[in-house]
């Protein structure tokens, strides 16, 4: 794990500058305490990452379970009650692990998992542009197109000239030109500057901007703008922020509810982040799901049982932590230690960063992810890939990351149903001599309900007068929802004179007298 502690450090950094306004900015989102998004994001690092079998992903609180817990905090009446339901829906992922849930992950299809890297780049880039002109009505970290505050994604964008900070603006241009000439030049000339990375470089400058010009009324950022981490006064306090599950309220089945809501949505999250940062990994790292999933539910039962928010395996911090030049899993949890380490020992100096030069890292993640490349790749490969890439990316847009993942999923569906409706038989016509019309249709090696439709359309269409050549000799698996069909179709087959013959391994039969007799003697046959 210390075998490339040189890339791994530099990345955890950048993860963790990454990841702090993210845990607060969430628990904000969600009506929790400050702490609690700190909490789990250490969890998530220190935890999860040590038990995860993934080298690359990062997990923490996630934007998409904001709602749920807003909502289930004040439904089950109170924190500490919602608490239980965190360790519950925790455990109840231990169970999915178990049970090889993990599988469900390698189901997702491609363009959807590049629609949702996609649409995640462009989310981040538009909720950070208001952070980065100082901003910052709605938290860090929300990815909903209607925003707490009463606002939209893009109204709170034409808002940004009425409520511009100028100090918040001229630090984020800083920060992002720093990191740009960081990466795109300084690192090409000498390692030193790809162990000390632009992002570090950027939130340094940053809080020096603002103790020096903390006293001017143009350009001086006030407290609003700046992250914002709970000072504990002494141990004592610090202790204090804990919070620990009430279990008297386990019997609530409202609690039973929210901890199946959580174990289901973050299970899901997680698989699809999984997906995508595997895809994404320059060195092709595979995820292990399933020992993921039991990774994420111990991490939730961690977290529910000393105050923390739900966890899930994130794309935002994982696609950080792989663009910084992350290696192995020492990197996420380094960034978790990191976390731990600085809400004890230097909370005041975080506090002294800007908010917009944190925007100014995430929009260089956001465009990472979301390059013009990407869309004329995914065009080139045809509209049964480009459809699905482009309702998920306007549907995590216009709504939220798990919607627009749904909607993309359903079309991919309906897309994959046409393609197996287009494929279920190969067609070949021919004339003979004396005018008769010799059609041969091929079955492919599987045919299923939902070739019902072409089929049919096929047979309906054969003149009067033809002949047919059922051709089964490759098909393995033939629905009885077929064979059905097939069985109907002789009768009318007689009525419009077509003659009809059948190739199988058993051989040839001319006019069948039943296509459900055949082939149920077939399987008994291979049964034997």
């Amino acid at each position: 794990m210390f075998k490339h502690i040189k890339n791994d450090l530099p990345a955890s950094i950048v993860v963790f500058f990454v990841a702090l306004p993210l845990c607060l900015g969430i628990a904000l989102a969600s009506g929790a305490p400050l702490f609690s998004g700190i909490i789990s994001g250490v969890i998530g690092g220190i935890v999860v990452g040590a038990l995860s079998g993934s080298k690359i992903g990062v997990s923490g609180p996630a934007a998409g379970l904001a709602a749920i817990v807003l909502t289930a905090i004040g439904t089950l009446g109170g924190y500490e009650n919602f608490l239980v339901a965190v360790v519950l829906g925790g455990i109840i992922q231990l169970i999915f692990g178990l049970l090889k849930a993990g599988v469900i992950g390698y189901y997702f299809p491609s363009s959807v998992i590049k629609g949702m890297l996609t649409g995640i780049g462009i989310i981040i880039i538009l909720k950070q542009i208001p952070h980065f002109f100082g901003y910052d009505a709605e938290p860090e970290g929300a990815d909903s197109f209607i925003e707490s505050s009463g606002e939209n994604t893009f109204s709170a964008i034409f808002n940004i000239f009425e409520h511009i900070t100028t100090g918040s603006l001229v630090i984020g241009i800083i920060g992002l030109l720093c990191i740009l000439f960081w990466d795109n030049i300084l690192a090409k000339k000498a390692k030193f500057f790809t162990v000390i990375q632009g992002p570090l470089v950027a939130v340094v400058l940053g809080i020096l901007y603002f103790i020096f010009t903390k006293s001017n009324d143009v350009f001086g950022i006030t407290e609003t703008h700046l992250v914002s981490v709970p000072i504990p006064n002494d141990i004592a306090s610090f202790l204090g922020q804990f919070s620990f599950p009430n279990f008297s309220a386990i019997t609530n089945i409202d609690v039973w509810v929210t901890a199946f809501t959580i174990a289901l949505v973050a299970s899901l999250e997680t698989l699809l982040s999984v997906e995508a940062s595997d895809k994404i990994d320059p060195d092709k790292n595979v995820t292990p799901t399933n020992r993921e999933l039991i990774a994420q539910g111990t991490g939730n039962v961690v977290s529910g049982l000393i105050g923390g928010l739900p966890i899930t395996q994130v794309i935002v911090r994982s696609s950080a932590n792989i663009q910084s030049g992350g290696k192995t899993k020492l990197s996420v949890i380094l960034h978790g230690v990191l976390l731990l380490i600085s809400v004890i020992l230097i909370p005041e100096l975080l506090n002294k960063i800007p908010l917009s030069v944190l925007a100014a890292i995430l929009l260089i993640v956001g465009y990472k992810l979301a390059k013009p490349t990407v869309f004329k790749q995914m065009f080139t490969l045809g509209w049964k890939q480009f459809v699905p890439f482009m309702v998920t990316v306007l549907g995590i847009v216009f709504t939220n990351l798990l919607v627009g993942i749904s909607l993309g999923l359903a079309v991919g569906i309906v897309v994959i149903l046409l393609k197996s409706y287009q494929n279920s038989h190969f067609l070949h016509m021919e004339d003979k001599n004396n005018g008769v019309h010799k059609i041969k249709i091929t079955l492919a090696e599987e045919v299923t309900f939902f070739n019902k439709g072409a089929i049919l359309k096929e047979l309906n269409r054969l003149p009067e007068n033809s002949y047919l050549e059922i051709n089964v000799l490759k098909t393995r698996y033939l629905d009885n929802d077929i064979i059905e069909i097939l069985e109907d179709f002789i009768y009318r087959a007689k009525e419009k004179n077509i003659e009809i013959e059948l190739v199988s391994e058993k051989g040839i039969v001319k006019n069948p007298s039943s296509f459900i007799s055949f082939f149920a003697n077939k399987r008994k046959h291979k049964a034997a």
